[in-house]
């Protein structure tokens, strides 16, 4: 909030009063529209790896992994695209060096970091937010840490119960999208899960990306329909820029489920 100081006031200069909150918000939401990267293209068998422990950090993704595009999307949040190169994978066909030389467990998300490399979604976005410069992703305030960790940890549930009604009619669904409602309705100073974006919503982010579209068309479930707060979550998440230079076009998300599910 900007305050005017008045004539009667000792000061004449402009004071003003702002939210720290606000100012990350305006960062994470309007960084992505300052730095646009031009996106490599994937590596598959017959690519040669790149120039491994040199230094270099690197982030592993798959353009199609929703666990890779949540530490893409943290990557971009924190303004590092200049600090983590992306070293996209085609997963259909992997180059060998990669699970020989770079990530035994051949999966991405993983991260090429002081002659080391390391894996799993949820840990790599808390290590690039712990150890990396960029405004925090992680709230300070401790019931706000601790709800964090909540959905954190319900995220696998959310994803299998999701993910095991999309052979059905989506219905099954309900309770998963109703848990996300209820959250969203903990905080009350933002539309967010923590009140103001965090890392929380990145966790979720790329599931509800393709869930949405998919449900909506194929089985006409409206994913939004009495819950207010997602839809309010979902409209505020597609303005963020950092965020929506790691989406697909909805239509191939669909055509991709259709494949799997249908």
């Amino acid at each position: 909030m900007l305050a005017l100081s008045s004539k009667n006031e000792k000061s004449d200069h402009l004071t003003a009063t702002i939210n720290p909150m606000n100012l990350l918000n305006l960062f994470f939401f309007f960084w992505g529209s300052v730095v646009k990267e031009v996106l490599p293209p994937a590596l598959d068998s017959t690519s040669e790896p790149p120039p491994l422990f040199d230094g270099t950090t690197r982030l592993y993704i798959s353009y199609t992994c929703p666990y890779a595009q949540r530490v893409w999307i943290t990557r971009n949040c924190k303004g590092l695209q200049e600090k983590i190169k992306l070293v996209p994978i085609d997963l259909q066909n992997r180059p060998d060096w990669y699970m020989e030389k770079v990530h035994l467990a051949n999966k991405v998300p993983s991260l090429e970091h002081n002659n080391e490399v390391k894996g799993e979604s949820l840990d790599l976005m808390k290590f690039i937010d712990s150890h990396f410069e960029g405004p925090s992703l992680f709230p300070d305030d401790p019931a706000k840490r601790e709800f964090a960790e909540e959905l954190f940890s319900y995220t696998d549930t959310f994803n299998k119960t999701v993910r095991s009604s999309l052979q059905g009619d989506g219905n099954e669904a309900s309770a998963a999208f109703d848990y996300l409602e209820t959250a969203l309705s903990k905080f009350n100073d933002g539309p967010f899960l923590l009140g103001h974006f965090s890392i929380a919503d990145i966790a979720y982010a790329p599931f509800i990306e393709r869930y949405q579209p998919f449900l909506l068309e194929v089985k006409k479930n409206d994913i939004t329909a009495g819950r207010p707060k997602l839809a309010a979550w979902i409209e505020e998440m597609n303005k963020n820029e950092a965020f929506n230079q790691t989406r697909r076009d909805p239509k191939e998300l669909v055509e991709t489920y259709k494949k799997r599910f249908a």
